[in-house]
């Protein structure tokens, strides 16, 4: 509307008979489509009219001689409003977008005009207020913008916003200089479940199968549709490796590929798909999007042509990697049922070289690989919850053969230490499954010894702490393993109730050759008497090593040095020959006994 005629209206509050026409037609004026609000010279309001009642929610009596800051949103910090004040007493005029607040607490935004009313001698005597609610059209333009953005019916990124993200992922890779991978997916023969059971079937299908495909990845990935069946999934920032990230990638995959194929039940009926994933790895601007995204498009189809429901990496070398992987994982699933895994002891002994007792160690033997160590098959089963199955079947195990050495004089006062991982320690029955597996085999307490690597207090040290602290009231002996290689700290060793502390062994096998790790040892030891720990140095392979740790006080020791890891009969044969030495030698030392 024209200000004009508002300003007219409030020059001429002196109501006199020349002006009774013009009052009457600036009531008319008043009475707009827009909102209307007059303040005096001190921004207290004196006037509304019904538009700006029906705008803000407010009647006349709740807001007449109010200032206007009781609608603040709280959207606009104070510089803004400094902004607008000095640009009103400089011109006398201010407009722009703003954010209000209606009575029920509802945030708008709103176009206003703003005029200051000048008397004869240019003092300010009001200021008229204008404004139109801009919601409907906010809404409208989102809405136009999220229909030019994402895919209608499973409101996920369409092609042309898949693209955008995906050369913003390609420069962020360079820059970064890390993987990311583009996963093709398009479900196989979804071309039947439209002309057998309709488009409203069909449709119901793609709502699902995107959702399923978000709970498989982060939030910062990005899932797209790029039309019909065919959706793709951007992974950014896996990790600055090649062979790691086709690994990971590859997990994450097979993940999809398993979900996707898990039944479907609309409207009483139950339908059964699967799927064929692509996928193309990028480490920055070295390829194009385009041939990146034809590349997954051609490993998708190698998926297809190798019977569908299946993965194809682009990379035929990366594939096989990923193949062999998977094969491997199958493969420990079977394990512990047909009874390929077992473990191995390596003896652990005091500064006199008396046996102490043993590190339990896992082996894989394998019908066709044959003996499968630790690094090679641990890291699968930590990325699945194999782990935790295996660590109840370690701890189980050890546990039976402490009860079995209970039963001998020599072997009794052995310790057993079992390497516990951050997944089973995480368990909320931890405890008790310990508890369990004790009671069971009836074995002391006090004969088992958990070691714990640092990683176990990064997610939550009061709940590590307390757990450790119920572990201790079993009577469970508890290490830290591979000490120095983590996130070692003084503030946390204060309080974990431990009762040793673990050199790692890429230390010890350095102390000879590097002052840095023979200082370091030195520290770890001191570090331990500090604390009242006792301190073992694993990994001690020669003379030199046992001297150097003997003379620093390091109270025992495991290695090649005193022997290998041996399946049990070796290990036993190795205890009891040392044993014997021992005792001979003893009773030459002492010839009356």
């Amino acid at each position: 509307m024209e200000f004009t005629a508002i300003t007219t209206m409030v020059n001429t509050m002196e109501f006199t008979t020349e002006v009774e026409e013009a009052l009457r037609i600036s009531e008319v004026v008043f009475e707009t489509n827009e909102a209307i609000m007059i303040t005096d010279a001190h921004a207290n309001i004196i006037r509304v009219n019904q538009a700006f009642l029906d705008t803000t929610g407010y009647n006349s009596i709740e807001v007449i001689g109010r200032n206007p800051r009781m609608m603040n949103s709280g959207r606009h910090d104070k510089a803004f409003y400094i902004e607008m004040w000095q640009q009103l007493l400089h011109t006398g005029l201010w407009s722009g977008e703003i954010l209000d607040k209606r009575k029920n607490g509802e945030i708008y935004p709103k176009l206003a005009k703003i005029t200051a009313v000048k008397n004869e001698q240019q003092q300010t005597t009001h200021y008229v207020a204008v404004f139109s609610d801009l919601s409907e059209r906010k809404r409208s333009e989102e809405e136009i913008r999220h229909l030019a953005f994402y895919d209608a019916l499973t409101n996920l990124p369409n092609r042309h916003l898949f693209l955008d993200r995906f050369r913003a992922a390609l420069s962020n890779a360079s820059r970064l200089n890390n993987f990311g991978a583009i996963l093709f997916i398009d479900l196989d023969r979804f071309k039947i479940i439209n002309d057998t059971l309709g488009h409203d079937y069909g449709d119901l299908v793609l709502i699902e199968v995107a959702a399923r495909l978000k709970s498989c990845v982060r939030e910062m990935d990005t899932v797209a549709r790029l039309g019909d069946d065919e959706f793709v999934v951007m992974i950014e920032n896996v990790s600055e490796n090649e062979d790691d990230t086709s690994r990971k990638v590859g997990l994450v995959a097979e993940k999809i590929r398993a979900l996707l194929a898990s039944p479907y039940h609309f409207n009483g009926n139950r339908y059964l798909s699967s799927t064929s994933i692509g996928v193309s790895l990028y480490g920055g601007n070295e390829k194009s999007v385009d041939v990146l995204l034809q590349h997954a498009d051609m490993a998708m189809y190698q998926a297809k042509s190798a019977g569908r429901n299946s993965i194809r990496f682009f990379d035929p070398v990366m594939q096989n990697k990923v193949a062999a992987h998977a094969a491997l994982e199958s493969d420990l699933r079977q394990a512990i049922a047909q009874q390929q895994l077992h473990l191995h002891y390596q003896l652990q002994v005091d500064s006199n070289h008396r046996p102490m007792g043993a590190e339990a160690l896992l082996r894989w033997d394998h019908p066709e690989r044959g003996l499968v160590l630790p690094d090679v098959f641990i890291p699968i089963a930590e990325e699945s919850t194999l782990i935790l199955e295996i660590g109840h079947w370690v701890m189980d195990t050890a546990c039976k053969q402490l009860a079995l050495w209970a039963e001998n004089n020599q072997t009794r006062n052995l310790t057993l230490a079992v390497n516990v991982s951050a997944k089973q320690f995480a368990i909320p029955s931890f405890v008790d499954s310990v508890a369990d597996v004790l009671k069971a085999h009836q074995v002391n307490p006090s004969r088992l010894k958990l070691e714990l690597t640092e990683s176990v207090m990064l997610e939550d040290m009061t709940a590590t702490v307390e757990k450790m602290h119920a572990l201790k009231a079993l009577g469970v002996g508890l290490a830290m393993d591979d000490f120095g290689i983590g996130y070692s700290s003084l503030s946390y060793l204060k309080q974990l109730p431990l009762d040793q502390l673990k050199i790692d062994q890429s230390f010890v096998q350095g102390i000879t050759k590097d002052g840095s790790d023979a200082m370091l040892v030195q520290t770890i030891i001191d570090l331990a008497a500090n604390f009242n720990l006792n301190v073992i140095a694993e990994g001690v392979e020669t003379q030199a090593q046992l001297t150097f740790l003997k003379h620093h006080e390091c109270m025992s020791f495991q290695g090649f040095l005193f022997g290998k890891a041996l399946p049990l009969n070796e290990f036993e044969r190795l205890f009891h020959r040392i044993v014997n030495e021992l005792t001979g030698a003893f009773r030459i030392l002492k010839p009356g006994i």
